[in-house]
């Protein structure tokens, strides 16, 4: 194994990514993500300050501090600490592995020669089918759920709560999405736009904002539906959930796991157990690990208690 060539795939990675972080936040152009999405950003909540669906909710509601930096820390600084360099290793040792096998080429389908709109379209309705059922395994998988309910700790919804959750999620989200995507020969340079867009339907669909889109709420997901994914009394026939739609709606209605029984403006937010649950960041973000660790350490201590001898209970008993 070339430890050399990944060790410089580490130092390229965190100096390009801190050159890019750089540029996107002081020399900003259309092409300039940091910019977009501030910008974006404030239209969302000038939108919920001037039309907002719960008009008893605070301009600065609970959390929104906290949730503001989830997002500049999940679209931004986790890449600069660690994913970036972490993805590209990932990349070349998965291909130097395929190597081993004489394959060279993972991409199966060639569509750079497609109208450039057709390459668009099929990468965001895959990617979106993708991330449809993986947030459907977040939910049905305890040890995923533990990660995800850092999402689901939101109280009040805001255009920021869109990106309030756990950096393990992005490493989720990408490691499925990577091999189908590979498969493909996309011909654009880049997706910047189907970045833009999802980026724009999930701040909408976290904020304090009544839409539906109409006739188009059964393509696109819209506010009222993921209120509902969010909310704490779940039907007892749905206990892992309901409306898993990241962009699209289409796959809920399309697999019966859509569920919008009113508009739910007051419904309380959250999951059972809330009040237990960290408020801050950090507390945040290591919180499965640390409850792995406790609970492994609890059940340790199950398995070695002198109580559970049956021998030295009735010795106590008798005495």
């Amino acid at each position: 194994m070339d430890f050399e060539k990944y060790l410089k795939i580490i130092s390229d990675s965190y100096y390009g990514y801190f050159h890019y972080l750089v540029n996107e936040m002081f020399y900003p152009s259309w092409h300039n993500y940091f910019w977009w999405l501030l910008g974006m950003s404030i239209a969302v909540w000038l939108l919920e300050i001037f039309v907002p669906w719960r008009k008893d909710q605070a301009i600065f509601r609970k959390d929104f501090w906290l949730d503001g930096f989830y997002m500049f820390f999940n679209y931004f600084l986790f890449s600069l600490i660690a994913y970036n360099a972490i993805s590209n290793v990932a990349v070349e040792v998965f291909n130097d592995f395929l190597g081993l096998f004489g394959v060279e080429n993972t991409v199966a389908l060639h569509i750079d020669t497609w109208p450039r709109w057709s390459q668009f379209l099929l990468l965001f309705i895959l990617a979106d089918f993708i991330q449809w059922n993986v947030h459907v395994m977040l939910h049905r998988v305890p040890a995923l759920w533990e990660f995800h309910k850092v999402h689901h700790s939101v109280e009040q919804m805001g255009f920021a709560a869109h990106l309030r959750f756990h950096w393990m999620e992005t490493i989720i989200y990408k490691t499925v999405q990577y091999i189908p995507l590979a498969m493909i020969g996309f011909g654009l340079e880049d997706f910047f736009i189907v970045h833009i867009f999802t980026t724009t339907i999930g701040h909408l669909n976290h904020a304090n904002l009544r839409l539906t889109y109409g006739p188009l709420k059964y393509i696109l997901n819209n506010p009222i539906m993921h209120l509902w994914h969010h909310v704490k009394a779940l039907p007892k026939d749905r206990k892992y959930g309901v409306n898993y739609g990241i962009t699209l709606s289409i796959w809920d209605y399309l697999f019966g796991t859509n569920y919008i029984p009113n508009e739910g403006r007051d419904e309380p937010l959250g999951f059972d157990g809330m009040e237990d649950f960290p408020k801050t960041f950090w507390q945040q973000v290591s919180y499965p690990f640390v409850k792995v660790k406790n609970r492994d350490a609890g059940s340790q201590k199950i398995e070695k208690s002198p109580v559970n001898n049956k021998e030295y209970s009735n010795e106590k008993e008798s005495a």
